[in-house]
């Protein structure tokens, strides 16, 4: 995985005109917070002690911009890459965490077509991967071609489910895949997100899961869109279709929600329409050679992202310490990997990566959340660090 974690293949492809801001651990003093540039990774402490106070400057990026001449340099970038890898980590020297700390980290599901049929074949298979081939087909043959044109919460969304209704098919993944309603759900805790080169944990028991690719959004408590990373929205397919009410043991487990590398700052050279059209890849090398490769197309989303933020917060839900936000994935993975209809399943090993041109690349191994570093350091471990830095 180390080679895998370089500026080269970590940074956006425009690195020089992007305001990355990150995370680092430092031995001995506890995550801070930094400014990484292709030569450098700058400490911004004195900008604001945490990320989430950071994104709620009134102009974070015109802040960012000014502070960066002056801000002390803490590493070079390319080392601090290397030394994210999860088991090559020397304490002498810093590495990367999910750059998002105090936000609560919220996700949205079934805003892709793809995504909402896979569910409905989910609920089918009573999350059993041998029964998917067969759902598949049934699902597909009533209503596969019915949903790529239609507008969630639209008059023809509404006689599209009656027509689902009186045919049987309707399920509540088409409900907030189409209907007025969109699912946002607590993905995880404040502060349990990993970063790039950590393991990622899926349950030991699950038998059928996956990586999800989305992009994350960075909101503040006012509801603005000020930044955006990359996620892996780890996802056990099993647990959730047993049953709907399994999606937080399906979602929330420890390890399993990725965010990284960066949190790109929107500005005059990464705006919100580039994340409209942003274009993920995704590939999975497993320990036994397999590979797998995919992608997820933000144009083709059925909601635009500033409604699923509007749809988070508002006068009935507030953030104070803001939010980071998943979009969803149109990714979900079929190619049979341990047998003929057996689909896709991860095994111990994988290495996934999640990559965007003016985002990077976010790494992760997977192992199974039991065997995950376990995560120790919380809310109350921030403030008394902060404390001993006369950061408060």
């Amino acid at each position: 995985m180390k080679n895998l974690l370089s500026p080269a293949s970590t940074l956006p492809v425009d690195a020089a005109d992007a305001l990355l801001v990150g995370r680092v651990w430092m031995e001995g003093t506890g995550p801070v917070l930094v400014l990484v540039t292709p030569d450098g990774v700058y400490d911004l402490s004195r900008v604001a002690p945490t990320a989430s106070q950071l994104l709620e400057l009134p102009d974070v990026a015109k802040a960012v911009r000014a502070a960066a001449p002056s801000l002390p340099r803490l590493a070079g970038t390319a080392e601090v890459l290397a030394n994210s890898a999860a088991d090559a980590h020397d304490p002498k020297q810093p590495w990367l965490l999910a750059p998002c700390d105090l936000q609560a980290l919220k996700a949205s599901g079934v805003t892709f077509v793809e995504s909402m049929l896979e569910r409905v074949i989910e609920e089918q298979a009573g999350g059993d991967a041998s029964k998917a081939d067969e759902a598949r087909k049934a699902v597909v043959s009533v209503i596969g071609e019915n949903l790529g044109s239609i507008k969630p919460g639209s008059p023809e969304a509404a006689k599209l489910k009656d027509v689902l209704i009186a045919q049987g098919m309707w399920s509540q993944y088409l409900e907030v895949g189409i209907g007025p309603d969109a699912e946002i759900f607590t993905k995880s805790q404040p502060m349990s997100a990993v970063g790039t080169g950590a393991e990622v944990g899926i349950h030991p028991h699950s038998h059928w899961n996956n990586p999800e690719p989305e992009v994350v959004l960075a909101v503040n408590s006012r509801g603005e869109t000020v930044g955006a990373a990359l996620g892996n929205d780890v996802n056990l397919r099993d647990f959730e279709g047993r049953s709907a009410l399994l999606l937080g043991k399906a979602k929330d487990n420890n390890a399993s929600c990725a965010i990284g590398p960066f949190i790109r700052l929107i500005d005059e050279h990464f705006t919100i329409d580039d994340v409209r059209s942003s274009d993920l890849s995704i590939v999975v090398t497993g320990p036994e050679g397999f590979v797998m490769k995919g992608g997820s197309s933000l144009k083709k989303i059925s909601r635009d992202p500033l409604d699923l933020v509007a749809q988070a917060i508002g006068e009935n839900h507030q953030y104070p310490d803001g939010f980071m936000l998943f979009l969803g994935t149109m990714f979900a993975p079929t190619q049979d990997r341990h047998g003929p209809g057996q689909g896709f399943t991860h095994v111990v090993g994988d290495v996934v990566t999640v990559a965007t041109p003016q985002l990077g690349s976010l790494v992760n191994r997977v192992t199974t959340s039991d065997k995950a570093a376990p995560w120790t350091f919380g809310i109350s471990a921030l403030m008394k660090s902060l404390a001993k830095r006369k950061l408060l």
